[in-house]
């Protein structure tokens, strides 16, 4: 039976920046109690089956620092389900060890007797530096950093924090201190630290929605209420402040907002932003679908146009109890490279793969062969486009589609501000429908691109090319 905790901090937003090690101990976890500040995409790194809990369903209320009330549920939670010999993991945004009430999730572990490990993570502050260009240390500037609440317990009789202190050192980087924003900005001039000591917020760190204010000590939080700024938000105070202007590489770089689902590729000019407009699930019921598989052998031709169609497709038929085998006889297609590779997960090499990266690009291999009375399986999702179906049935085949997958709109997208962006990419018909639906017009000054005809054709549709 398991008798064993992993406290993981999951890093400071984007979800690729938890750690290897906390990312695989999440892959293995039964049950993930996770903050609500967390972000969601890291738990799609979740089995199928693992039960997830956000801590903001435990308790009434939540403080500025992202945290909840009542502590002592999320403790009873977390022995409950180890109890049940479930494999637990308890995710914490940041870094486990820094502002993260961690001791008081310890002290039940061992009074229980449950061994735990901490796993550390990307600390807040360390997110906020890179994401901002904001040394926290510099030799010119600041030879020391301190990391402050802006939160103290409330049951505290006397603070903990020596502001005349404080005020003398380097850099301070402040936690959960948006809405005590004011009394601190008053607390350190009447310290002695300078009016004009430059001071930024960076709220949602590393975040498509990342925002950054900068100013100083005496105007700073007129222009926090000017801008809304809100939290979760890190201030950085002191002199290193000032590198921002020449070192924030964000800012600086040219911007591409991604709506596809593909994974980043890195070594690229400027910044590629993914925001991912589609989402795929699993069908409810894959009776119809299975029905097709049965029957799998009697086809010439499979016709991968995705690689979830490959993960789908062979999903399925595992759950039939079949492998390749079964189509053994037939040849393969795959629409591009991406496609190919998820084929080669399986032991299935494609026998066609087309130059050009699209349903034309196939349609023009295609027209090379004779397919005239071939029998052609084409495993789709449930909005795909039909044009490919009825172009090879133009050339004389024998076209059964089956879906395989659903293309649904993600919840909860965010509110972004498009200004900030050079570029919006697009590679499919519904990411465009879903980001109009969404966002509307994007604004003229921003160049639109898109892979493949079809979704260029649906663009065009929307007045976006």
């Amino acid at each position: 039976m398991a008798n064993k905790v992993y406290l993981v901090g999951a890093g400071p937003g984007k979800p690729d920046l938890i750690t290897v090690r906390g990312r695989e101990i999440l892959r293995q976890a039964d049950v993930i109690i996770y903050d609500y500040l967390v972000d969601k995409r890291i738990l799609e790194e979740a089995k199928a089956d693992a039960e997830l809990i956000c801590c903001d369903k435990l308790g009434k209320s939540r403080y500025s620092d992202g945290f909840l009330k009542h502590n002592e549920k999320i403790n009873q939670l977390v022995i409950k389900k180890v109890r049940q010999g479930k494999k637990v993991i308890r995710l914490k945004n940041g870094d486990v060890s820094i502002f993260s009430r961690t001791s008081q999730e310890l002290e039940p572990l061992m009074k229980e007797g449950i061994e735990f490990e901490l796993v550390p993570g990307v600390s807040a502050a360390s997110g906020t530096s890179a994401y901002s260009g904001i040394p926290l240390t510099d030799r010119r500037f600041a030879s020391s950093v301190t990391f402050v609440t802006g939160h103290e317990d409330p049951k505290k009789i006397q603070s903990s924090l020596d502001w005349n202190s404080l005020a003398k050192n380097g850099t301070l980087v402040l936690y959960m201190a948006v809405e005590n924003l004011s009394r601190i900005c008053e607390v350190l001039i009447n310290a002695g630290k300078p009016k004009t000591t430059p001071v930024a917020i960076i709220q949602d760190a590393s975040l498509i929605t990342q925002k950054l204010l900068t100013g100083n000590l005496e105007d700073i939080v007129a222009k926090a209420k000017q801008n809304r700024v809100k939290p979760p938000a890190v201030i950085i105070i002191g002199e290193a402040v000032s590198l921002e202007k020449r070192f924030n590489w964000l800012k600086q770089t040219k911007k591409t907002l991604f709506t596809g689902i593909s994974r980043e590729r890195f070594f690229r000019k400027g910044l590629v932003m993914h925001l991912p407009l589609i989402k795929i699930v699993p069908l409810g019921d894959y009776a119809e679908f299975g029905l097709l598989l049965k029957d799998i052998s009697a086809f010439d031709w499979l016709v991968f146009t995705s690689r979830y169609a490959v993960q789908y497709f062979f999903e399925r038929l595992n759950n039939l109890k079949l492998d390749a085998r079964s189509f053994s006889a037939a040849k393969v297609a795959a629409i591009g490279n991406s496609t190919r590779n998820r084929l080669l997960d399986f032991g299935v090499v494609a026998d066609l793969v087309p130059e050009e990266e699209s349903s034309q690009g196939l349609l023009k291999e295609f027209k090379k062969l004779d397919i005239l009375g071939s029998k052609i399986f084409l495993p789709r999702s449930d909005i795909a486009d039909k044009g490919l179906t009825e172009a090879l049935k133009a050339q004389g085949a024998e076209v059964i589609s089956g879906v395989a997958y659903k293309n649904i709109m993600p919840d909860n997208l965010p509110d972004l501000d498009l200004n900030l962006f050079d570029e919006i990419m697009f590679t499919s018909p519904s990411g465009v429908r879903n980001f109009i639906k969404r966002y509307g017009r994007p604004p003229k000054k921003i160049r639109i691109s898109c892979i493949g005809d079809v979704t260029a054709k649906e663009a065009k549709k929307y007045h976006l090319l």
